[in-house]
């Protein structure tokens, strides 16, 4: 029952976002931004001044070229255009104009994708970790959220596991790769056999199940990896994008859903998106940032520099004696908390004026994340801090 003042779905997707409500609402944690000094790897935020390039472009599309420059927007022609090149030469695939969404971030576009296809009671499976809003998003459609754990010592798909959840009640399957927060790509024969199942579970059931490919990372890879998309594989697939992470700009919230040149009934799928976008909220991204897509899709930050900091800051963690893998994209490490509470941890943390994401937000109890999307000085300013840390730790303080 819903309290006398909130919803009933309300309260239901507060229940599901309340470990991630009790860490942001922690009186630390919102103080952490009036110290300058403050060493903040929570969230992944800016820490340095925006790509020039970024900056150019939005001052030069911002100036009106005729009446209709900041009229209401939806997947305006020259942005989806400027979408289908990039997925040209990024991808090798050529898809069709009228088979992209444009939304406000990645946020918007599972949001929409969900609202397109969920019915009351419908189950949709996700991967733990997951993102922490997955839950809360298939709550609000009264869908029933199903998790399944990642190999616990590769973070890869268990795949036999997804088979087994499948039921009658299946609608969809969300995969996030690379994934937030294990920095996991699954490689090509994980797809497949994802794809097996799926398709043998589609065979089962009689009615299709869809496949929700969050790709929000998927240009931030390392050591040369190529990024093997899961929609290649599948054809009832919705490729999810946001260029928040890329620009590192999630401020600035504009993104897509792509559906591949394979997709079945496309056209109901369409009008279906298309309706969603409106019903939810106007989803589509503001005049400006449509107008300067083209620009934008070209600009990246620096993964090179992404990858240094990366390997600078594992070598320095595993030296003072953490354990903590080498993810091959994203921009977050995943340490293991020295203790078993990594709430506790990150509390202790907080003494040293060093703010993590406890595991426990991301459904990884017992580790702790970390986003590399802190500047150079952060990040060295921030070791001594958590080698006391863990020095504390050790000894039972």
């Amino acid at each position: 029952m819903g309290s006398n003042h909130t919803s009933r779905r309300i309260d239901k997707v507060t229940k599901a976002m309340s470990n991630f409500m009790d860490f942001f609402n922690d009186p630390a944690f919102i103080k952490r931004g009036d110290d300058p000094l403050a060493c903040d790897f929570a969230v992944g935020n800016p820490h340095e001044m925006p790509l020039e390039g970024y900056v150019a472009s939005l001052q030069r599309w911002v100036t009106p070229q005729n009446k209709d420059w900041f009229a209401y927007k939806m997947s305006e022609t020259e942005t989806v255009k400027a979408v289908v090149k990039g997925l040209r030469i990024w991808r090798g695939v050529q898809y069709d104009p009228q088979d992209i969404f444009m939304t406000t971030g990645a946020f918007s576009a599972i949001s929409c994708t969900l609202g397109a296809i969920v019915d009351p009671g419908d189950e949709v499976i996700f991967n733990s970790p997951p993102w922490f809003f997955y839950e809360p998003m298939i709550v609000s459609y009264d869908g029933v959220p199903v998790r399944v754990r990642v190999n616990a010592q590769t973070f890869d798909l268990d795949v036999d596991a997804i088979a087994a959840a499948i039921t009658p009640r299946t609608r969809a399957v969300i995969v996030n790769s690379p994934n937030n927060p294990t920095g996991r790509i699954y490689p090509p024969e994980t797809l497949r056999q994802l794809v097996e199942a799926l398709t043998a579970g589609m065979e089962k059931t009689g009615r299709p199940i869809y496949l929700l490919s969050d790709e929000s990372y998927s240009r931030i890879v390392f050591n040369g990896r190529r990024y093997p998309s899961p929609t290649e594989y599948y054809p009832y697939s919705f490729l999810i994008y946001t260029y928040g992470k890329t620009l590192l700009a999630p401020g600035q919230r504009i993104g897509y859903i792509a559906l591949p040149p394979e997709m079945p009934e496309r056209e109901a799928i369409r009008s279906a998106l298309f309706v969603s976008l409106f019903i939810t909220g106007y989803a589509y991204p503001n005049a400006l940032l449509q107008h300067a897509l083209g620009d934008l899709d070209k600009l990246s930050i620096d993964i090179g520099h992404l990858q240094n900091k990366r390997d600078y800051m594992v070598g320095a963690l595993q030296e003072m004696g953490y354990q903590v893998h080498s993810p091959e994209g994203t921009f977050y490490l995943l340490p293991h908390s020295p203790v078993k509470d990594d709430v506790a941890f990150i509390k202790l943390l907080h003494t040293h004026n060093i703010f993590c994401l406890p595991g426990e937000v991301v459904e990884m109890p017992g580790y702790f994340r970390i986003s590399l999307t802190a500047n150079d000085d952060m990040i060295q300013r921030s070791l001594p801090g958590f080698a006391a840390a863990l020095e504390q730790a050790r000894k039972g303080i």
